[in-house]
């Protein structure tokens, strides 16, 4: 549903706050149910899902003020033909115009955002609203997949494969003018993104990220290293320099397929749940989090109930868990322990 009523007002009277303030106790969710970046439908009803799996209940339990803006809706063309090899240009374009535009409300707001896929095409608009409130942030991208092809290096056309390439300056001069994009701008350094658990890189994808110098590991480099020196030399890389707002993109394939099997594109050989659970536990330390995207949960292609339930169920953890749920348990505060009271006392009370 649109932005809309007492709390999209209210967003509107806050656009002054910046992203240096704390969002610690106050974080929004928004869905995006979009699945038109992609061949396969089904992805837009991962928010319902996310949703269903008991998202709300989890972070109001980390007591976070939590506002659930609901999902927006897109107006889908009933004619998009391909411009190149790209596929449905116009409604993707417009979708993500949408969404830009309701991300940089919410975070102008001083709210933590997160955002539910739909597809990862819509990190274009995600990660562009974010920038244009924040834009010195940097982005983590946990993905089997580096979503970093041109139109002309996409085997396939589909939007979901190529929305990083809408985001970065040095690939300003190798993207074309796409119907349907004349709104954005490249926004992001190279230098300002770093790549977490690849494991499927098409051939053009892998010349651009060593062109470019782009700081990458893939699933052998977690083999090799562990996550825990992934992610010291990850944060190191994006914040040794200065101090500044993350925005965490995840696809839920970055995980194994046994564990996130509703999904659209799963690659075998992904996270660990001990090692995706670490990447947003270490992001949430750094206290920098501004927006995380949770993407391509799929309720479709689970082959049954529980497949869909246990994906719906991880992309929970995922979420809660960067933002601040550990695993020892989610502990609300207290002030102090009770007193221990006799059995004479509790009869009097």
């Amino acid at each position: 549903m649109p932005l809309r009523g007492p709390l999209f007002r209210l967003l509107r009277t806050q656009m002054s706050h910046t992203c240096q303030q704390s969002r610690a106790q106050s974080v929004a969710v928004l869905g995006a149910p979009f699945s038109r970046g992609q061949k396969r439908r089904g992805v837009e009803h991962g928010p319902k899902a996310i949703r269903d799996a008991g998202l709300v209940e989890r972070l109001s339990g980390l007591d976070y003020s939590v506002h659930d803006f609901g999902d927006l809706s897109f107006h889908f063309p009933e004619k998009d033909e391909p411009y190149m090899n790209v596929q449905r240009p116009r409604t993707v374009g417009a979708a993500n115009k949408k969404l830009c535009g309701a991300v940089s409300r919410v975070v102008g707001a001083g709210h933590t955002l997160v955002m539910l896929g739909g597809d990862h095409s819509m990190a274009i608009g995600s990660v562009g609203g974010h920038a244009q409130q924040c834009p010195d942030l940097c982005l983590i991208w946990v993905d089997a997949h580096a979503d970093i092809n041109t139109p002309m290096t996409s085997p396939s056309g589909n939007l979901h494969g190529q929305p990083v390439a809408f985001m970065l300056k040095e690939l300003q001069d190798k993207m074309p003018d796409i119907p349907g994009f004349s709104w954005t701008k490249p926004f992001l350094s190279s230098r300002d993104l770093v790549y977490i658990g690849l494991r499927d890189v098409d051939p053009g994808e892998h010349q651009i990220l060593k062109n470019l110098g782009i700081q990458y590991f893939t699933m052998r480099d977690i083999d090799r290293l562990g996550i825990q020196r992934v992610m010291e030399v990850t944060l190191d890389q994006l914040l040794s320099r200065k101090q500044r707002p993350i925005h965490l993109s995840y696809d839920i394939d970055a995980f194994d397929p046994s564990l996130a099997p509703a999904t659209g594109t799963p690659v075998n050989g992904g996270l660990t749940y001990r090692e995706g659970i670490y990447i947003t536990e270490e992001i949430h330390n750094t206290g920098l989090l501004s927006v995380i995207d949770l993407v391509e949960v799929n309720p479709t292609l689970g082959a049954n109930p529980e497949a869909v339930e246990s994906t719906a169920s991880l992309a929970v953890d995922v979420i809660a868990s960067s933002l601040g749920q550990t695993r020892e348990g989610a502990h609300g505060s207290i002030d102090e322990i009770p007193a221990a009271k006799d059995e004479t006392e509790k009869l009097r009370l």
